[in-house]
């Protein structure tokens, strides 16, 4: 048995599973929130905060880093459109939505109108003789009103319900809001993630 060779498994591991999961994290929050003086990630840059200004200090070369991202399905992808809000705390309400989004998917939920929910007619294409192509109105009447999709989003799941409404109002929240304790019928905090929309801050909603 001495002389049976202990064959190994090759070069021994210089990134951790630990440390992977830091770099995944790292690479999933906003430079800004970690003290760096830009708004998007690059991978020089990602190398470069890992090690020299993270709190837990990882060496780890570029292509190594561009590989454990695609292995996790980070890619680098255009921002969509955003407003900035001017709410004061909103730094705060920010790191609340996502600690509890990190540590209890489960329990999180998110709410909004969608709306107003139209049937009008869309532009197409077709054959037509040239420059003559077929028209419709522009414009059009709403002779039965407009309705509103309440939607109730569970993170954890993944999964959308809701119903729709003829307007806004804090009846249709609290109804939605029971909705989403009746997914959780538990009696244990549930989180859920409003806007700041007048009809969300009703007497029975508080």
């Amino acid at each position: 048995a001495s002389l049976d060779p202990q064959w190994a498994g090759g070069r021994p591991r210089q990134i951790s599973p630990d440390e992977e999961q830091f770099i995944v994290e790292t690479a999933n929050t906003r430079p800004e929130k970690l003290g760096r003086p830009f708004t998007r990630w690059s991978i020089r840059k990602l190398a470069d905060h890992l090690r020299l200004h993270a709190t837990r200090r990882v060496w780890i070369g570029r292509e190594r880093l561009r590989q454990i991202l695609h292995r996790h399905r980070i890619t680098f992808q255009r921002t969509k459109t955003w407003k900035e809000s001017t709410d004061p705390q909103r730094d705060a309400k920010l790191a609340r939505i996502e600690y509890v989004s990190t540590h209890f998917p489960q329990r999180v939920f998110a709410f909004d109108e969608f709306g107003p929910l139209v049937i009008r007619p869309q532009s197409g294409a077709g054959w037509a003789p040239a420059g003559h192509p077929h028209r419709l109105p522009a414009n059009y009447h709403k002779l039965h009103g407009v309705r509103q999709f309440h939607g109730c989003y569970s993170v954890g799941d993944d999964q959308l319900w809701g119903v729709v409404r003829r307007r806004k109002s804090a009846a249709n929240t609290l109804a939605a809001l029971k909705s989403i304790r009746a997914a959780r019928p538990d009696g244990a905090p549930i989180y859920v993630i409003l806007d700041n929309l007048s009809a969300h801050k009703g007497r029975k909603i508080q």
